[in-house]
C-alpha cells in the first residue's frame, strides 16, 4: 500500500505552482478538492485522512464520493465536475511516480463530466445597481470601504479573487486613472477607472491609513480582505438596499452577479460582443457569448430588421348568446 500524503503535498506544493504554472487561486480549489474527498474517504474507509492509501482512492469511491457532493452537500453539477478535474489531474500526475496505480488511474479518468444545463445568466439592472452603491454608509470608515469596493467590483467587472487580492500598486492615477488586474491564466488587462470609481477609491485610500497589508482593501482588523469578507459585505449592503429597491429581494445576488453586470452594461453601450470579452479578461469569445443570450435588446433589434410575412385577415362572428343558450335546450 502505498501512503498518499507526501504524492498530494508534492502535488500541491511542486507540481501546480511550479512546474504548471498555477495561480494561488486555483492551488487553493484543488486543495479543498482534496479536503473534501479525504475527510469522506476517511469517514467511508474508517482511517485518519493521514493513513489513507492510493489504492483505496479507486474509481467506484470516486463516484460515491461525487454523488456525496451532490445530494448531502447540494453542489451544483458545475461545481461536481470542477472537484473531479481536480481529482483527474492529481491521478496524471500520480502515474509517472507510481506505476503500479496505472490501470486504477485510467478508471478514474474514465469518469465523464455531468452535463449542465446553460441558464441565462443574473445580472442587476442600473436602479438595482444604484441603489446597492448608494447602500454604504460613506460617513464612516468601513462604508467608504465598502462603497470602493462594490463600484470597483462592478464598474472593472472582477471576479472575487482579483478584487480581494488587488494590490495597491494595481492602481495607475496617471495620465488617466487605470487599473492593472492580473485574472485567470496569470493574463494582466488594464482597465480604464470611471470618474465615480476614482471617486470613491480615493476616498478610501484616504482613510486607509499606513498599513503592512499589500492588498487594496483590508478589514477591521488591517488584515487582507477574504473571499467570504466580501460576500458578507455585499449580503450586508444588498438587505439595506433592498428597502429603496425591493426588486433585489428577488433575486439572488453573489458577487459574480457585478461582474455580469458590468458585462451587460458593456455589451449595451457598444453592441461589441469582443469589447466585452476584452474588459472581462475572457480568452474564449464563446464564454461571452452568454451575454447575447441575456440582452433582450439584441432580439429586438433583430425583430425591428425582419419583414414578418402579410396574412390574410379573418374576421369571426361572435354568435349571439341568446340563440347559442337556446341550442342547449
Amino acid at each position: 500500500m502505498t501512503p498518499i500524503a507526501p504524492h498530494i503535498t508534492a502535488f500541491l506544493r511542486e507540481r501546480l505552482p511550479l512546474q504548471r504554472g498555477a495561480s494561488e487561486h486555483t492551488c487553493d480549489s484543488y486543495a479543498y478538492a482534496f479536503q473534501l474527498l479525504f475527510q469522506f474517504a476517511s469517514a467511508r474507509l474508517r482511517v485518519t485522512p493521514s493513513a489513507l492509501c492510493l489504492e483505496q482512492i479507486d474509481a467506484a469511491l470516486i463516484m460515491d464520493f461525487l454523488q456525496h457532493l451532490e445530494t448531502e452537500r447540494h453542489n451544483s453539477p458545475r461545481t461536481r465536475n470542477a472537484r473531479l478535474a481536480a481529482i483527474k489531474s492529481f491521478m496524471r500526475f500520480v502515474e509517472y511516480r507510481v506505476p503500479s496505480v496505472l490501470e486504477q488511474s485510467r478508471r478514474i479518468l474514465a469518469i465523464p463530466a455531468k452535463r449542465t444545463d446553460i441558464r441565462l445568466i443574473n445580472y442587476l439592472s442600473m436602479a438595482e445597481m444604484q441603489a446597492l452603491l448608494n447602500a454604504p454608509d460613506i460617513q464612516r470608515r468601513d462604508g467608504i470601504r465598502d462603497r470602493a469596493m462594490l463600484n470597483l467590483c462592478f464598474s472593472a467587472g472582477l471576479r472575487v479573487s482579483e478584487l480581494v487580492g488587488l494590490p495597491l500598486q494595481a492602481l495607475e492615477w496617471q495620465p488617466s486613472p487605470n487599473v492593472r488586474i492580473q485574472g485567470k491564466g496569470r493574463r494582466e488587462r488594464l482597465l480604464p477607472v470611471w470618474k465615480q470609481t476614482a471617486a470613491d477609491l480615493r476616498a478610501w485610500l484616504a482613510v486607509r491609513g499606513q498599513l503592512p497589508a499589500p492588498e487594496l482593501f483590508v478589514n477591521a482588523d488591517g488584515q487582507p480582505m477574504t473571499r467570504s469578507g466580501f460576500e458578507y459585505i455585499l449580503r450586508k449592503h444588498v438587505h439595506a438596499a433592498v428597502e429603496h429597491c425591493p426588486s433585489l429581494q428577488k433575486k439572488r445576488i453573489s458577487p459574480h452577479v457585478l461582474r455580469h453586470t458590468a458585462a451587460m452594461v458593456v455589451l449595451q453601450a457598444t453592441g461589441d460582443i469582443r469589447k466585452v470579452s476584452l474588459w472581462l479578461g475572457h480568452t474564449d469569445i464563446q464564454t461571452t457569448e452568454a451575454y447575447l443570450r441575456a440582452d433582450p435588446t439584441e432580439k429586438l433589434e433583430a425583430m425591428s430588421a425582419v419583414v414578418p410575412p402579410t396574412l390574410k385577415c379573418g374576421h369571426f362572428k361572435v354568435p349571439d348568446r341568446l340563440i347559442a343558450s337556446l341550442h342547449g335546450q
